[in-house]
């Protein structure tokens, strides 16, 4: 039987998440930071035409399976999206059927996690915020 003795695996990370549309639906990108153990880890995607919406889910569904992949066991969401972070708390209610499936596949995720989420500034969010805009740069 393996040990891990001497590899110290993370419990804790952070995760900024992005996701940017150019019309809605269009052209769509996202945009994760995950940090932890000061290290970081960047993402972008193209992911075709989504709604706005959308993008911002598949970011968060990219950030938590990347936190999943470093063992994280505790997790902190930053996103500048306030309907997406007040659906996951449950404050609001996600009546689109295309947003339903999505945050389903969250919240099986979350099952994986203890995760809070925070709203935060557009501003504090820049890095995923130009990695979403990038991807979709490069993806057209």
């Amino acid at each position: 039987m393996q040990t891990n003795q001497g590899t110290q695996e993370p419990t804790e990370a952070e995760i900024y998440v992005d996701g940017a549309s150019r019309g809605n639906p269009g052209p769509a990108g996202i945009g994760v930071v995950l940090k932890f153990d000061s290290k970081t880890i960047c993402l972008k995607k193209f992911i075709g035409n989504k709604t706005n919406n959308e993008a911002e889910y598949l970011a968060l569904l990219e950030g938590l399976k990347l936190a999943i992949g470093i063992n994280a066991k505790r997790v902190k969401v930053f996103s500048d999206s306030e309907l997406i972070i007040k659906q996951l708390k449950g404050e609001f209610s996600v009546k689109e059927a295309r947003l339903s499936k999505l945050y389903s596949k969250v919240k099986e995720l979350e099952r994986l996690l203890d995760i809070e989420y925070f709203h935060i500034p557009r501003e504090s969010n820049k890095l995923a915020d130009e990695l979403a805009n990038e991807a979709i740069d490069e993806g057209r």
